[in-house]
């Protein structure tokens, strides 16, 4: 996992929205198309922000996905990830080519996990953009986390510390108003993407970040995994870097504000 190390915020979705506009360029000159796959949460604000600025992108020849959403919940609610991204991606580029939104609310919810899955399997990805949340999950596999399937999509119970992060963030007027279960892309068809880049800001995901990028790999701490992806790049800020070591930091890359 390639770390580099922002001073800011801004600073950070910028650079790693750079990143990710670069691997769409390459994929779209060199096949024609590109697949992403774009996440949701207040980690990627500015991230977002940016990549619908980047210059050189032929958006109609973009194909996206996005990594969860809530089971039961209408695209209408403020706390939709399909609401989330209409609003700060797909209607900030109206010459996108497509966009497979996750319909949590589908009246057949197996049928629903097996057209999103058809649909991932048959495009391979090229950018994965994600985070980290504050348990250390990755995309709403919270720990344990099912390292061994293969389905692309899965339905997924959501613990407590995550609800809590939903919650803290502000999507929810109670604790008690988070879902409970979730459709979530697995672990194993995000680390199939060809590129992943990760924005984890803040000093609420230092304990996840140190977890994840020096500890043991392991469904304990989900977002682990990445240690063992090729092309793995993890966006920081001074906070959410506080807890790692010297050693771990030494190799980092550092953007100036």
């Amino acid at each position: 996992m390639k770390l580099h190390l922002h001073p800011t915020k801004p600073v950070l979705g910028e650079a790693a929205a750079t990143m990710g506009a670069q691997a769409i360029r390459d994929a779209i000159a060199a096949k024609g198309r590109a697949h992403i796959i774009v996440a949701t949460g207040a980690s990627q604000f500015e991230m977002l922000e940016s990549l619908v600025r980047q210059p050189g992108i032929d958006w109609s020849k973009v194909t996206g996905f996005h990594l969860d959403e809530y089971i039961g919940m209408p695209d209408s609610h403020p706390a939709s990830f399909r609401r989330y991204l209409r609003e700060r991606f797909t209607s900030k580029l109206p010459i996108l080519g497509a966009f497979h939104f996750i319909e949590g609310d589908a009246p057949d919810l197996n049928a629903e996990i097996s057209r999103i899955g058809d649909l991932v399997r048959a495009n391979p990805i090229d950018v994965t953009f994600a985070g980290i949340g504050e348990n250390g999950h990755l995309a709403f596999n919270d720990p344990p986390a099912d390292f061994n399937t293969d389905d692309p999509y899965i339905v997924v119970e959501l613990d407590d510390i995550c609800r809590q992060q939903q919650f803290g963030e502000g999507w929810f007027p109670a604790f008690e108003d988070v879902p409970r279960t979730a459709i979530s892309m697995s672990v194993h068809q995000i680390m199939a993407s060809r590129l992943i880049v990760l924005s984890v800001p803040d000093a609420r995901k230092a304990d996840a970040v140190q977890k994840a990028l020096e500890g043991p790999v392991s469904p304990d701490c989900p977002a682990s995994i990445l240690q063992r992806h090729p092309a793995c790049h993890v966006f920081l800020d001074p906070a959410s870097a506080s807890k790692l070591s010297p050693n771990s930091l030494r190799g980092a890359d550092e953007g100036a504000g």
